[in-house]
């Protein structure tokens, strides 16, 4: 092993991030150590420039508006949950060390055949989150053409549907190198932007007001808080630290992610719960919550608003490309993306013609717990069970190779990820859409889905292959380059 990793070190890294060229050709391929690039603070500085976005203002908005919450609990909740953002940082571990995607490496748990499965539900969530970036574009750019006098209908918002999608196209096309590069250089203005926030909002919000809510509510805020945080972006870390070299610091990489996620994270969603307290009635959650501000912010605020959620967007939009690929070898990572934007947009399309976003918004990022929580412990379990020692011809192969098996599932991994979810379903709270929750029923209304579903998806993976994985590893080849897919 030390001899793999220092035949890759003796390479070097291939320079700095902005050497990576504007254009990614590759997909899901392997990344050779010859074309690494970065230091993981380039992690750090991705992570700042994507979560310093006004959905996580809206996020902190719903604690008070959706979960009933008084600012003093949403605080309680914001900094806790945001704690998850460790997991972030260890789910970004993977990518360096095999240098591919984070559901190529699903292989190695699951299975290349298992592995399909579980990448859908993945894509679906992915495709989801995409949704609400674009819904949230569509409600900035009405606003707007509203404060310019233009009336909204029918015609304008399919239309901003439409011009929201094509725009989102073009970081996730260009790829990794330009993302990496843009999200850096947003990470300041957009800082900024809180800074003035938060200015504003001084005087205008009141903390005290309202009434504690229950111990219930507060765990369901905490679930809600590791769904739209660090337990719900492990799924896409390794997509963006593949192309580390494959020696890099492990603290350095876990800590970089943190400090990126974890200050943006928790500033912006504590700046919405605040506002929120000033217009707790705001039903639209851009042009609501701006109200607390003054008439003349108001359109420079939407126009960063605008570009802010393309860059969050683009972190969605471009996982999910390399997920579907991870589903279908032979295509292509652009046609990935174009296939998602026209799917997103019709999905937008729907959700901007309903009512209830702050329901919608809270039953979806709960109900993808139910997978989420045991994925991954899972992945993680698998990750250090394995010590990072992935076969890369292995991760590459669809219908051969080590981590095949039995006909292409590793039936462990699909065991406990069942288990997992039947858990985490079992003690889920998202009254009214889900109310057969046994454990959350007989204890008031309470979430411990996520603890729930690690404990027994990740647990259970552990016991099922505690010596099977780690002989797996010992015959891992590290040191060459993989075969072409198959």
């Amino acid at each position: 092993m030390n001899a793999v990793i220092a035949s890759e070190a003796g390479a070097g890294p291939g320079g700095p991030i902005g050497e990576e060229p504007t254009f990614e050709s590759r997909g899901i391929d392997y990344i050779p150590a010859a074309d690494r690039r970065g230091r993981p603070i380039d992690l750090a500085w991705m992570w700042a420039g994507a979560l310093f976005n006004v959905e996580y203002v809206v996020y902190g908005a719903t604690l008070i508006v959706g979960f009933g919450l008084r600012f003093w609990q949403a605080a309680v909740v914001i900094l806790v949950g945001n704690l998850s953002y460790l997991i972030t940082g260890i789910g970004s571990l993977p990518g360096p060390r095999a240098g591919t995607a984070g559901f190529t490496i699903n292989r190695a748990p699951f299975g290349p055949n298992g592995a399909r499965v579980v990448a859908s539900f993945n894509w679906l969530t992915q495709v989801g989150f995409e949704v609400l970036g674009l819904y949230l574009v569509v409600s900035a750019g009405q606003a707007i053409l509203g404060q310019l006098g233009v009336r909204s209908s029918t015609e304008l918002k399919i239309a901003l549907i439409v011009g929201a999608a094509a725009i989102q196209l073009l970081l996730p096309l260009l790829g990794h190198g330009t993302m990496m590069r843009v999200l850096r250089w947003l990470a300041i203005p957009f800082a900024l932007l809180f800074v003035l926030l938060a200015i504003l909002t001084v005087g205008k919000a009141h903390l005290g007001a309202g009434h504690d809510a229950s111990w219930a509510a507060m765990m369901g805020g905490l679930a809600f808080m590791f769904s739209t945080g660090g337990y719900g972006w492990p799924m896409n870390a390794s997509d963006y630290s593949r192309y580390l070299p494959a020696d890099s610091s492990r603290r350095q990489i876990v800590g970089s992610v943190f400090l990126g996620s974890f200050l943006p994270a928790s500033l912006c969603l504590l700046l919405g719960a605040a506002v929120a307290t000033a217009v707790a009635s705001a039903t639209d959650p851009i042009a609501g919550l701006p109200k607390a501000f003054p008439g003349w912010f108001l359109l420079p605020y939407l126009i960063v608003v605008v570009v802010q959620l393309f860059a969050i967007n683009s972190l969605d939009l471009y996982t999910s490309g390399l997920t579907l690929q991870s589903i279908l070898p032979r295509i292509r990572r652009w046609q990935c993306v174009l296939l998602d934007t026209v799917l997103a947009g019709g999905l937008t399309a729907v959700t901007v013609f309903s009512a209830g976003f702050y329901t919608d918004v809270t039953d979806f990022t709960l109900f993808i717990l139910i997978w989420i929580a045991p994925w991954v412990a899972i992945y993680l379990v698998d990750f250090f069970l394995r010590r990072g020692r992935y076969d890369r011809d292995g991760l590459m192969a669809t219908a051969r190779g080590i981590y095949y098996r039995r006909g292409g599932v590793h039936w462990p991994g699909i065991v406990a990820l069942v288990v997992g979810a039947l858990a985490a379903a079992s003690w889920l709270n998202a009254y009214p859409a889900w109310t057969s929750a046994p454990l959350s029923k007989a204890t008031g209304g309470s979430d411990f889905s996520t603890f729930m579903g690690a404990l027994f998806g990740g647990g259970l993976y552990w016991l099922l292959t505690r010596r099977s994985v780690p002989a797996e590893a010992e015959r891992s080849r590290m040191d060459e380059p993989p075969s072409p897919p198959g």
